[in-house]
């Protein structure tokens, strides 16, 4: 099963965590974070379930 939203939302909350947690905001990263990650993992799902992964 190809799961690169999910992937993605967990990498960008960890990244959030840990920018809101240096940066003394962690809503805002931690929903930055998440939207980012999601956002790419569906673009890197999408690129691979159509062959367009430009060559990599």
């Amino acid at each position: 099963m190809n799961n690169n939203i999910g992937v993605g939302a967990a990498v960008g909350l960890a990244l959030g965590v840990a920018l809101g947690a240096a940066l003394h905001n962690v809503g805002l990263w931690i929903s930055v974070g998440m939207a980012l990650g999601a956002a790419l993992g569906s673009v890197k799902g999408r690129n691979r379930n159509t062959g367009t992964d430009d060559g990599k």
